[in-house]
């Protein structure tokens, strides 16, 4: 791009020069040759006023102020100067009584007839070489050539500027295109301070942070679903295994329940996917409190009646929270979950009006948290282990809502939301 916008360049300096020199060229050869022609005949005519009197007379040596004119005799004869010996053509024109010009080879005349009282008393020639002429004009086209070759280097340079200013912006376009095909989504392009070229940089910039979005959503897609599976397809191999090492056990009803457990599952799965693809509930809609703690007794009774452990779900009058179903349900999956794993005892989860707000606590009767212990910090992302905890607290900060340890021990865990 650079050589084509450099050649495209110097290629229009050297069409405007080469229209506006070549017919200054000739004007300046034909300037020069007018001017070779009025002096010729300036210095004829003022020699003629001069010799007239001395001619007239027949004096002795006549005196010639140009080392090109001569003076001929009416028969021909040449009295003075550096022409011919005898009277050219264009002497003999001049002695029929007008001035005469002449080009022949090799230089310029101009001849006018010498008149005394109307009488012929000669004839005075002027002439000049064709060198001279040339030796001028060519030293003029001379200087014109060097003025041209300067623009044209003048111009070179302001072209390669040109061009180094518009394609390093591209260049840099190109490596930022190049970056994003191999991966790099944090890659932006650089201001170019031209409108165009900074266009085409902010969609790329755009895309690249877009792609970024949705491959972040994608992973954090497959580190909260194992991580939010995990407790799920464990009970519901639990209750499988149950059901085939129990004799006489009620086949359907554990099919039954596997199935609940299976839409349970699926249910996480389409959770998952909404908050990842940020499509959750529209501003100001508000989550059914009711069910979702029928939910909670529906999928995790089960789950800690395995390990002896009671659930108990209260709610006591609480309002409804302005928040997406699918978050609320996994911010409880989450604090159930860490119950259920690191917890010991009754499980409580509770629900109640704390003023404008919905607060529901979660608590178990296990040993408690270590004061300093950070629960909330994402230890690991790519296992499924360690991101429980923080996944709950953005998911109530996207709500606009606050999750924290509200007592380290007995463990519990309070979540407030915004009501409808």
């Amino acid at each position: 791009m650079r050589k084509r916008i450099v050649a495209l360049t110097v290629a229009a300096a050297v069409l405007a020069i080469s229209l506006f020199g070549l017919p200054l060229a000739a004007g300046v050869a034909k300037y020069y040759l007018d001017d070779e022609r009025n002096e010729l005949e300036r210095v004829a005519d003022a020699t003629a006023l001069t010799l007239a009197d001395q001619l007239a007379e027949n004096r002795g040596r006549l005196p010639l102020p140009d080392t090109g004119v001569s003076v001929y005799a009416p028969d021909g004869r040449l009295l003075a100067g550096s022409g011919p010996a005898t009277a050219d053509s264009v002497v003999q024109r001049a002695f029929r009584g007008e001035p005469a010009r002449a080009e022949p080879a090799g230089e310029l005349a101009f001849a006018v007839p010498v008149t005394d009282n109307g009488v012929l008393v000669g004839a005075v020639r002027a002439a000049t070489p064709r060198t001279e002429l040339y030796l001028r004009t060519g030293a003029t086209w001379l200087v014109m050539v060097g003025l041209a070759a300067a623009a044209l280097a003048l111009t070179w340079l302001v072209a390669r500027r040109m061009a180094a200013r518009l394609a390093h912006p591209l260049e840099q376009l190109a490596v930022a295109a190049r970056r994003l095909g191999e991966g790099d989504f944090t890659v932006r392009a650089p201001p170019a301070g031209v409108p165009e070229i900074d266009s085409v940089g902010s969609t790329l910039d755009t895309t690249a942070g877009r792609i970024g979005d949705m491959l972040d959503r994608e992973r954090a897609f497959s580190a909260n679903a194992s991580h939010q599976l995990r407790t799920p397809l464990a009970g519901l191999r639990l209750q499988l295994e149950a059901a085939l090492d129990s004799p006489g056990a009620d086949l359907h009803a554990a099919v039954a329940d596997g199935i609940a457990t299976a839409d349970r599952l699926e249910r996480t799965i389409d959770d998952l996917l909404t908050l990842a693809r940020g499509t959750g509930a529209s501003p100001g809609a508000g989550a059914d409190l009711d069910g979702l703690l029928g939910e909670v007794v529906d999928g995790w009774r089960g789950l800690l009646a395995g390990q002896g452990r009671e659930l108990r779900v209260t709610a006591d009058g609480a309002p409804s929270p302005r928040a997406a179903e699918a978050a609320v349900r996994q911010i409880l999956a989450v604090l159930l979950d860490n119950a259920l794993i690191h917890g010991r005892g009754t499980v409580t989860v509770t629900a109640r009006d704390a003023g404008d707000v919905l607060a529901i606590d979660v608590s178990d009767e296990g040993p408690g948290i270590a004061e300093g212990t950070d629960v909330f910090r994402r230890r690991a992302t790519g296992s499924g282990k360690g991101i429980g905890l923080a996944l709950a607290r953005s998911l109530a900060e996207a709500e606009g809502g606050r999750l924290w340890l509200s007592r380290p021990a007995p463990p519990t865990f309070t979540l407030l939301l915004p009501t409808v």
